[in-house]
């Protein structure tokens, strides 16, 4: 198992429980206080932190610059799907310094292994791109951004973290074990139970993606307003932020198709529950401190739990 990778998602998954649980405390007012808001908040939950100093308004960037963790993501994952199919299935190699950071912080080259394993890394490094390629499609034509912030903090670690993700799951893999042997492909029922949910989120997060989107705009497709709006429909009658609910699924799903033994993976499912489990807070006090009406059956991320 990648330890080091492992400790490091752990360490990011324990950072961001701490914050969900500072979340109470962060409404105190304070300069300490009013930094570590500015670090967690984003978009429309930043207007509850009240009036920012100057010097802290010049580290943010549009929200709408969400794209570009996208387009990291395509391109580097991207390329680095390509690598491993050329590898596994046309008897090609790794370029030498993946193989060198991948094996100094991944498994032992020479540890055992099976063509179903090498078929998972593949199928979900496959998946993780195809997720990117989504997002971005949706960035730039069904989401309307409002006028909405980032701490630039926020932007870079953005933009590192789908390099980090893909990887990772190139991680779980040894760089130098095909010695041009072409993969055997092997599809096992986790395979299938997992791609198989992978869709069904993505599908329930596109349709979230599109009722956020349409409140904005007029039934003419056309953009009218760039104000926040109670959505209804879909997951959106359980939860607050059903999107970030689909996201969690979706790095579950991962864990699936990975056979649902990789510890890594897990650490990183760890990470993404506390984060989206974060925003999703935020954004469920926004919503309940901006619309008196607003469905108190709701719940923030996870229906009927949290």
């Amino acid at each position: 198992m990648p330890a080091v990778l492992a400790a490091a998602w752990s360490l990011l998954a324990a950072a961001f429980l701490a914050a969900l649980a500072l979340v109470p405390r962060l409404r105190r007012p304070g300069v300490v206080s009013g930094l570590l808001q500015d670090l967690v908040r984003y978009g429309k939950t930043k207007r509850g932190c009240g009036q920012r100093p100057g010097w802290l308004r010049l580290l943010q960037v549009p929200k709408r610059w969400f794209t570009h963790f996208y387009v990291v993501s395509v391109l580097w994952n991207g390329f680095l799907l390509i690598g491993l199919f050329q590898a596994e299935f046309l008897g090609g190699s790794l370029p030498s310094w993946i193989q060198y950071v991948h094996h100094s912080l991944g498994r032992d080259s020479q540890s055992e292994d099976t063509d179903s394993e090498h078929f998972s890394v593949l199928l979900v490094l496959l998946l993780l791109w195809l997720h990117s390629c989504r997002r971005l499609a949706e960035c730039l034509w069904t989401s309307v951004f409002s006028n909405g912030v980032i701490h630039i903090v926020q932007y870079c670690f953005g933009l590192g973290y789908y390099v980090a993700v893909g990887s990772t799951v190139l991680c779980q893999v040894p760089t130098k074990v095909r010695n041009g042997k072409e993969l055997s492909v092997h599809i096992c029922w986790y395979h299938i139970v997992g791609v198989t949910m992978y869709f069904w989120a993505s599908l329930h997060q596109h349709r979230c993606l599109v009722i956020l989107a349409n409140l904005r705009k007029s039934k003419s497709g056309k953009v009218i307003s760039l104000s926040h709006s109670v959505p209804f429909g879909d997951w959106f009658e359980r939860v607050s932020c059903p999107h970030y609910f689909a996201e969690l699924l979706i790095y579950v799903s991962m864990a699936i198709t990975l056979g649902f033994h990789n510890v890594t993976w897990w650490c990183v499912v760890m990470y993404v529950l506390f984060n989206q489990a974060l925003a999703a807070v935020l954004c469920h006090e926004f919503y309940q401190k901006n619309f008196s009406s607003y469905p108190k059956h709701r719940k923030a991320f996870i229906p009927f739990v949290f």
